[in-house]
């Protein structure tokens, strides 16, 4: 059933009025101002890159600042191009950091933060350098499973394969260019309630209602060894220890679970090494950062951060009202995808592969010459809070605007936007840097269970109770490709780390693979 959308509200009626004048504004720049000096700093070193150079100011746009700072990089030709976005930060106590959409007129001299006499320090942040096309048709719809898909992920290689984990006691290994189930990994004896591939791609970790946690080869789609068993209750989560963190050749896992603790298992061994108590109730969410912290969340209203190597509490992060539903990271993509980018191409010796998992974590987490890992966490109190946990145990922000509890929250893979999934039918997306609102994703007619960005931040695709995907435009904020299909609730959606496909599962038992 494909969505008719109700007529627009009053409200919505006057923001697209709104919206309609501000558009008219930006083309209008005067051409009577004469020129302004820009100089260009990298965001990550905070390094000038040349001259201050002289624009004209009707002429100073985002897409020609973007030629500019590529001909002073030397990036002649239309191949070598880089897109980039840019942000000017304001001197005094103040200071804040301005996204330059459109042109420097409006976003600085109009509002009167810089004149011509002035030269404005531009700091740029390249986007992603690959487009992805936004899904527009079913390819697979596959059956297999017994009962409701619960969960689901690419893997971190490409995608052709992709596992799902489902009430009927079984997680499944899918070939997606084919639309053909490869394995069935057979064992647990409840719900697979959590699904995740091991950063390098090899393995596979399922966590049950059946209180255990197993690991299986990904391509022979064979267990590991026996189930990892000390949890007392159901498995809610699972977060492998970073790629570039590994100790050779023995990875480790962290599993949630609502017996209020965490475990975080040697896979090696099948042994947990640590053992993190202090959860008042079921623990939500487990995230592990690039830096060897681990997160949690729980419906005990706290966020808690631990130190990875002894397990020792670092600090609590409290400011929820209500139990704490999910967690995203802004490393995320990058630590998923560990030494695998969009080229292809695999480093050759294990060495090669531990430095390019770090550089690349590296290079998307640095600002100003400092590694940042923000967190963001969503919450049955409505609201989403941003954090900064290396430098305060005070939120960076308090997002509001949804107007029911908010399930699932994730950030885009270039960080620099969060988008949160609520029951209130609504996708939001707000700023990844300070949390500001930036606007609602509207289409749904359901609850919004999960949300996905595309791997070039440009697109996001939203999976729903009203049995639809949509996909959006991050930059339009329209609705780019609405794919009904699903024939009941979609509980959950993934996108594919080299853009390629979309993979869905829900109620109605299928798992259907979409592409452009």
């Amino acid at each position: 059933m494909a969505t008719l959308l109700p007529p627009p509200s009053k409200r919505q009626k006057t923001e697209i009025a709104e919206k309609a004048r501000l558009q008219q504004d930006i083309q209008s720049i005067p051409d009577n101002l004469g020129s302004i000096r820009v100089q260009f700093f990298d965001q990550a070193t905070g390094s000038a890159t040349g001259p201050a150079v002289s624009v004209p100011v009707a002429d100073a746009t985002v897409k020609n600042l973007e030629t500019l700072l590529n001909t002073l990089q030397g990036n002649e030709d239309d191949d070598d191009r880089v897109p980039y976005r840019f942000t000017y930060q304001s001197e005094g106590k103040d200071s804040q950091t301005i996204d330059i959409l459109a042109d420097l007129y409006h976003s600085l001299l109009k509002p009167g933060l810089k004149t011509t006499e002035d030269t404005v320090h531009l700091y740029f942040t390249p986007q992603a350098v690959f487009r992805v096309k936004a899904v527009s048709r079913c390819s697979a719809s596959i059956a297999g499973h017994g009962e409701a898909i619960l969960a689901t992920s690419f893997s971190p290689v490409n995608s052709s394969t992709m596992v799902t984990g489902s009430g009927d006691s079984t997680a499944r290994i899918w070939d997606c260019d084919t639309g053909t189930p490869l394995h069935t990994l057979k064992g647990h004896t409840s719900w697979v309630l959590a699904v995740s591939y091991s950063p390098n791609g090899a393995m596979v970790a399922t966590g049950s209602m059946d209180n255990s946690v197993r690991i299986w080869d990904a391509k022979k789609g064979q267990a590991l060894g026996a189930p990892l068993k000390g949890h007392a209750k159901w498995i809610t989560s699972l977060a492998w220890e970073p790629y570039h963190l590994q100790q050779s050749g023995s990875p480790r896992i962290a599993s949630a679970s609502k017996d209020s603790t965490v475990r975080v298992w040697d896979v090696i061994s099948k042994r947990a090494d640590i053992v993190l108590t202090g959860h008042k109730g079921s623990v939500t969410c487990v995230r592990w950062g690039g830096t060897g912290k681990i997160y949690t969340s729980s419906h005990d209203r706290t966020i808690k951060v631990w130190n990875s190597q002894n397990g020792t509490l670092i600090q609590t992060l409290s400011a929820h009202a209500h139990r704490v539903n999910h967690l995203a990271l802004s490393t995320d993509f990058v630590l998923r995808t560990a030494f695998y980018d969009h080229t292809g191409k695999i480093p050759d010796s294990e060495a090669e592969k531990v430095a390019t998992a770090k550089k690349r974590f590296e290079q998307a987490a640095t600002i100003n010459n400092k590694i940042v890992e923000k967190l963001v966490s969503a919450s049955d109190d409505f609201t989403m809070y941003l954090w900064d946990p290396e430098s305060s145990s005070k939120p960076v922000a308090r997002l509001l605007g949804h107007q029911k509890e908010v399930n699932h929250v994730t950030f885009s893979p270039d960080m620099a936007y969060i988008a949160s999934a609520g029951f209130d039918n609504h996708v939001k997306l707000w700023n990844g840097r300070d949390g500001k609102f930036i606007t609602t994703f509207r289409g749904h007619v359901g609850a919004v269970y999960q949300c996905c960005f595309s791997a070039d931040s440009r697109l996001l695709v939203s999976s729903s109770k009203d049995t639809t995907l949509k996909v959006w435009n991050v930059r339009t904020g329209k609705l780019a490709m609405d794919l009904p299909g699903h024939k009941d609730e979609v509980f959950a959606v993934d996108w594919s780390p080299d853009g390629q496909k979309v993979g869905s599962g829900g109620k109605d038992k299928a798992v259907r693979i979409w592409r452009h």
